[in-house]
């Protein structure tokens, strides 16, 4: 019988061997491992410092931005009080404006430079459509409630005005007043200046009064606009007030208002019934 046998020693070397295989290699040779910790260490830094670059870049832009939407605001608060005119594309025939203009409500003789408090702005739409030589106007609900809402179309071919009152739904007719209205192509022009800044309208706000006269029954005979803004409602002829016999202007009325921008200064048109 063979007898077989295993060195110990050689075993245990191979054992041992084996054993050091699987120890890290950090752990074999500690200055390798503290290198690596001084590398993981300075990458840690480097990442911190990046992101704190990215942080205050990031702050500096968005304080940037919050002071540059500032002010833009504060300019356009500023434009939103005085006058201007914005063109805008429509698929309609015609060229349409929005405007706004600043005017006096008392004391519109006076020269001198109101401060802004005393100042109110109007709003409104403008659709120019000169061939046709006709001028329709939209004023939206008034920032103050002592005015009316309004459609306004001024026909300079058949010479006649008509005011569709919003509040009431009722419409007024009245012969143009040139004086106060300006024809189609001058109109364009002024709105064209105002959009410049060529140009500024007046400030100050001009009167008229009106009166009630009587209902009118047929109105596709006033013409095509005229009749598209008062069909199916209840239409009244108007009549300038300082126009009528025997009548007293402290007489009391039941009046409404209408303001609107026709020309280089805003009208105010009151419309009362006896």
């Amino acid at each position: 019988m063979v007898k077989v046998s295993f060195n110990s020693a050689l075993g245990q070397s191979h054992v041992k061997k084996d054993n050091e295989t699987l120890i890290p290699q950090e752990d074999k040779d500690p200055e390798v491992a503290l290198v690596a910790r001084q590398q993981s260490k300075a990458w840690c830094w480097c990442m911190c410092l990046g992101l704190a670059l990215m942080m205050s870049g990031a702050l500096v832009g968005g304080a940037y931005l919050y002071r540059y939407y500032l002010l833009k605001v504060s300019q356009s608060q500023r434009i939103s009080h005085t006058h201007h005119c914005v063109d805008l594309p429509s698929p309609l025939q015609g060229q349409v404006f929005v405007c706004g203009v600043r005017y006096q409500v008392e004391d519109f003789m006076v020269q001198e430079e109101m401060p802004d408090y005393q100042y109110r702005q109007l709003q409104e739409s403008i659709r120019v459509l000169e061939e046709e030589q006709v001028e329709l106007i939209t004023v939206p609900v008034p920032e103050f409630d002592d005015s009316d809402p309004a459609d306004i179309v001024h026909d300079f071919s058949r010479g006649l005005t008509a005011y569709l009152d919003l509040s009431l739904n009722k419409c007024y007719v009245i012969p143009l007043n040139t004086s106060i209205v300006m024809p189609p192509k001058d109109f364009l022009e002024l709105l064209v200046n105002i959009k410049a800044g060529t140009y500024l309208p007046q400030s100050y706000l001009v009167h008229e009064e009106m009166m009630v006269t009587e209902r009118l029954e047929n109105v596709e005979t006033l013409g095509y606009f005229i009749n598209s803004l008062c069909q199916a409602k209840d239409t009244y002829k108007l009549q300038r007030r300082d126009r009528i016999l025997g009548m007293q202007k402290r007489e009391a009325l039941n009046c409404r208002k209408i303001r609107h921008f026709g020309s280089q200064f805003v009208v105010e048109t009151s419309i009362c019934e006896p």
